[in-house]
């Protein structure tokens, strides 16, 4: 007859084994400068979350001073799901899981405020209204698709 401790020892084990990409860390470094990361885990080539991911923070990167790193999934344990959001190693979203994988970028920039994330000196073009409708149209391009 099986002890409880038994059972529960082997579903502890079996939960290990079916959910490894839940239990990841956030790969590179945690912290630049003092600054949290945001490290996105794309798919190879990218969909559409890992698309708008990627479109937030080329948002947030002409707002806020930020270090951002981008990694294809390609590049990371057998298995691992994309897209994966990490912020200075908490993980914020994840395909099947937190957000099913997509940011936005409000949420993110509400964040940054509260933490006191430095802004940029001026605003970065990709948010300037002549440059801003173009990049909207084509984010509504891939949208469709």
């Amino acid at each position: 007859m099986l002890k409880p401790a038994h059972v529960i020892a082997a579903l502890q084990l079996s939960l290990m084994l079916v959910t490894p990409a839940l239990a990841q860390n956030a790969p590179g470094p945690l912290e630049i400068n003092g600054q949290k990361v945001l490290t996105l885990v794309s798919n190879d080539p990218p969909g559409l979350r890992c698309n708008n991911n990627i479109q937030v923070a080329a948002e947030l990167a002409n707002t806020f001073k930020i270090p951002i790193l981008i990694y294809p999934v390609s590049f990371m344990p057998a298995g691992t799901k994309a897209p994966i959001v990490w912020y200075g190693g908490e993980n914020i979203a994840q395909s099947g899981g937190k957000l099913n994988g997509m940011i936005s970028y409000t949420e993110l920039a509400d964040r940054f405020e509260v933490e006191g994330v430095t802004r940029q000196d001026k605003t970065g073009l990709l948010l300037s209204p002549k440059v801003h409708s173009s990049f909207e149209a084509l984010k509504e391009s891939i949208k469709a698709k």
